[in-house]
This record gives C-alpha cells, structure tokens and sequence, in this order.
C-alpha cells in the first residue's frame, strides 16, 4: 500500500483505478442535510484533494443535478489529480419531492450518463455506480448496458450500490465491478451477511456510505427534533425518532469510553471500526463520510490510520445487533429484502 498526501491508498478492484482509503460524500453540499455554505464546501473539496483524499462521491439525484454541477469546476481544474464517482437510477419528480423511483431502463441509463458528463463538464467519469436495483431488471441486464459505457470511453469502471452478494456476482460476471457502496457502520452491519464476503471473494473493493450513521454516531445530536433545519431528511428517519432515538443514544456510550480514554472523537472511533472490520474480512474499503468543513474533514482524516484495540473493538461489536428501527422508513429501497 502506497500513500497519497497523507493518506494510504488501495485500488478499485481490478480496475488500476488507485485511490486513498477515505474518500468524501459530496451530498451534503447540494442537499439533505440543511443549507450549505457553498463557499466552504469549495475549500473543504480542496483540502481533502491536498490530505490525500483522491475519490470524491456524487450522484444525479443529488441536488436533482446540483451537486454535479457544483463538483464540476474543482473536477475539471483537478482531473489528472482525482477519481469522480456518480451513479444513475433514482428517480425524482420536480412537483413532489418526497417521490423516489427507480430506473435501470437501458434508455435511461444512457440518458443518465450523458447527461451526468454535461453537468460535470468532462469527457470520462471515472466510477459510475448503479446507484439502486429494479429488482424487476435482470442485473446481467442493467450491468451490460453499463459495459456500453465503458467501450464508449464514457465510463472507465463500473459500481454498484445496495446489492446482495449473489447480485454481486451475476453481475460481475458480465463485467468486472470495481466498487460496491452500500451502507456500513456500527450502526449498520447487514452487508456483512453476502455483499462484503462476495466483494472480498471477487476482489471488489466496498466503499462504506454513511460510515457515522448519518452524524448520529459522532454524538452530535441524539434525536432528530435537535436538527435545526426542519427540511433535514434525517427528521423522518425511524433510527432518530422517539422512543428509537433515546434507544440509540445509549448505544454511544462504548464509543464515548473509547473516545474519552484516547483523546480521541466519536467519530474517529466509528470510522477506525469500519476500516477495522474491512480487515476482518480482508478487501479494500474506502469509507466516504460526508462533510462540509475543513475541520470535519481533519477529523475524519485523522481515523483512517487509528487501530483500535481488540478489547476496544470487543465492546464495540454488540452495538449494531441493538440498533431501534431501520436505516430507511421504507427498506424495500434498500438490498435489506433481497438478502
């Protein structure tokens, strides 16, 4: 393992495709999580690329386009220096924001992919993920149009997102996957059921969304009545409403001790455990938490060389089997049903 800046770095499956083993969510910038200071977002984009931090994480529906087309001017001026990853398939209508569908159509992943390359501004995206399954879809179906892609010199390596591992391989099968991203923290551990040992088995590297539980396993708020901005998505999720959320504050409490007696933070804790766990099971993670600050960005940085002791990780491994409520309100848009 090389290093980038200050970071190691690990490969994309067998793409050749080398980034640093912590990348960053880039969706908060555009939306979800309450109004975004643009102007920081920007620096904090730039200090990432500077620490070493080489992927950066989008996707269509984020911002319904705006987060692509916010990355474009720092891609561009950046494009030999880092790996951009969006994804195609959720589905968004302007007259109701609460509406999400899916599509893995062959029109409109080609659709998808054009228009991603005109908001970004670029020729080539480095990664681009499937970023949900139509279940109704045949994967071997949505992954060779996919493969399209790649022949077209529209897409260099191929993601998928929130499938199982029998998923996995039918669809590597048809053409190699560099990346699966799914949700992973010590909140949220079913991927470790199929999708992180077909990833390990087949050489696909996981990249870890959500890796603090959406802000919740850095102690920074303990219910979802304390987020300010009355628009966060957070505000209707189950893990951080009512007697759930109460539930899942005390579950913090391993971390704090860990966190106290180091001198560390929560959120150090909660991610050095997802690059923990990644060894466990022997595959190349690149966890992306999501941050729109220079001194967040520090932080999480700072986790990604922590090594947490085996009685440290031995308190922490019962806290995902105790978890109140699940990750979405409605799971069937999740790989949680097809498992």
């Amino acid at each position: 393992m090389t290093t980038s800046g200050t970071l190691p770095t690990t490969t994309l499956g067998a793409s050749g495709i080398e980034v640093g083993v912590q990348g960053l969510g880039c969706m908060g910038m555009s939306e979800f999580y309450g109004p975004s200071d643009l102007t920081e977002s920007r620096a904090t984009l730039d200090s990432a690329l500077e620490s070493g931090v080489t992927m950066f994480d989008t996707a269509d529906v984020y911002g319904a386009g705006h987060n692509e087309e916010f990355l474009s001017d720092f891609v561009r001026a950046n494009r030999d220096r880092l790996v951009l990853a969006t994804k195609f398939a959720i589905v968004r209508k302007a007259d109701d924001p609460t509406f999400r569908g899916i599509d893995n159509s062959p029109e409109y992943i080609r659709a998808s992919v054009d228009a991603s390359l005109r908001r970004l501004g670029i020729d080539t995206i480095d990664l681009y993920y499937m970023h949900r399954r139509d279940p109704r879809v045949p994967i071997e179906d949505t992954v060779g149009v996919m493969a399209e892609l790649v022949a077209q010199g529209k897409v260099r390596a191929l993601g998928l997102s929130e499938v199982t591992g029998a998923e996995l391989r039918a669809a590597h099968a048809v053409h190699p996957i560099a990346a699966v991203q799914s949700e992973w923290s010590l909140f949220s551990r079913d991927v470790e059921r199929t999708a992180v040992p077909a990833a390990a088995e087949l050489g696909v590297a996981f990249v870890p969304y959500s890796p603090l539980g959406r802000g919740f396993l850095t102690g920074s708020f303990a219910a979802a009545g304390e987020l300010a901005d009355a628009k966060d998505f957070r505000r209707n999720m189950p893990r951080f409403s009512g007697d759930n959320a109460a539930h899942n504050a005390e579950l913090l409490n391993p971390l704090r001790a860990i966190a106290d007696a180091r001198g560390i933070t929560l959120a150090q804790v909660a991610l050095a455990w997802v690059h923990a766990r990644a060894a466990v099971h022997g595959l190349a993670t690149v966890p992306i938490p999501g941050t729109r600050s220079r001194s967040r960005l520090a932080e999480n940085l700072a986790a990604a060389t922590l090594a947490l002791t085996a009685d440290e990780l031995a308190a922490l491994e019962p806290i995902a089997s105790k978890v109140a409520g699940p990750r979405y309100a409605d799971m069937s848009f999740t790989s949680a049903g097809r498992e």
